[in-house]
């Protein structure tokens, strides 16, 4: 494989792995504060389909981009109130969130465009587009340097860089912040919290909160950056892998970016891979295509066992009196 096919596949993991890295950063917050979230593919899929329609009607990338984050976060806030206020069972929550956005999100689309679903295709203005870092094009002659820096770094979404900037963001707040400690500290000791005079119910719905938000921000991108517009199911199950990177990366947020660049890599190797022959066999699409999920798989079967994840995730908190 040549130098340019390599690039090629490595640009291709970076726009591929920004929705898991934002959605595995969302599932982050929530989960550190002891809410499991099955819930985040709903909440990409309720935001893409508000970012498409949107952007369709307006023509702005942006008011699209703030309609998918305000429709992630009142997604967020209904199942936070599913889990945090009426304690119920916070995995059935985030099933309901899934099922809940997969047919409105369709039934809506064909109500108001009868397009099958689809939002119409975005015009100018209406999706994001690329940015050229300074100096890119003077660099792109360089041997070597100037390639990977004009098509690697450079000629992203501003929504890639966005994401990336997240994992410096959310390492510093967890890990330098007093916000950080005691969100931390709530994922695993909920009583401590509360004897301290900590409220562990507002510290929960900001975890929800920022978790809406940045799923807000990965479902965006679907639909107004990689995509020109909403279709019926696109994020495609990524919001469960998101979940798998999250749980391989044992919560932490750089071994979680790392995990979600593997995860793009492999969706982009299957793209090149299509078409592809074995022993003069063309080997079939969907096999190829299978590759991501089936590392998912793998990966669990092979390391779940290993990842411990905050003693409290999962149950409700109920406080003494």
């Amino acid at each position: 494989m040549d130098f340019p096919a390599i690039l090629s596949i490595l640009d291709a993991t970076i726009r591929l792995s920004t929705p898991l890295l934002l959605a595995c950063l969302a599932g982050l917050y929530s989960e550190r504060a002891g809410l499991f979230d099955i819930g985040l593919e709903g909440k990409m899929l309720a935001a893409a389909f508000a970012a498409g329609a949107v952007a369709a009607i307006t023509g702005s990338a942006w008011i699209g981009l703030a309609a998918g984050m305000s429709v992630s976060l009142a997604t967020a806030l209904l199942q936070g109130v599913a889990a945090i206020t009426l304690r119920g069972n916070q995995l059935i929550a985030g099933v309901a969130i899934n099922m809940l956005a997969a047919g409105l999100t369709t039934f809506l689309g064909q109500t108001w465009f009868s397009q099958g679903g689809r939002t119409p295709p975005l015009g100018e203005g209406g999706r994001f587009v690329p940015i050229n870092l300074p100096f890119a094009n003077e660099l792109a002659g360089v041997p070597i340097i100037g390639p990977i820096y004009y098509e690697l770094i450079s000629g992203h979404y501003i929504l890639v860089y966005i994401a990336f900037l997240m994992v410096a963001v959310t390492a510093y707040v967890l890990y330098r912040t007093r916000f950080g400690l005691r969100l931390r500290a709530v994922g695993e000791s909920p009583k401590a919290v509360d004897t301290a005079g900590i409220s562990v119910v507002k510290l929960r719905y900001q975890a929800v909160i920022i978790t809406g938000l940045l799923c807000g921000i990965a479902g965006a991108y679907f639909s107004i950056a990689q995509g020109s517009g909403f279709g019926n199911n696109m994020t495609a199950g990524k919001g469960y892998i998101a979940l798998a990177a999250l749980i391989f990366a044992k919560w932490k947020p750089v071994p979680a970016m790392f995990t979600c660049l593997l995860f793009g890599f492999l969706d982009a190797l299957q793209i090149r891979l299509q078409g592809a022959r074995l022993g003069g066999v063309e080997i079939p699409v969907q096999a190829i295509q299978a590759l991501p999920y089936v590392l998912t798989v793998i990966l669990l079967a092979g390391f779940i066992g290993k990842a411990v994840g905050p003693k409290a995730g999962g149950v409700a908190y109920t406080k003494e009196r």
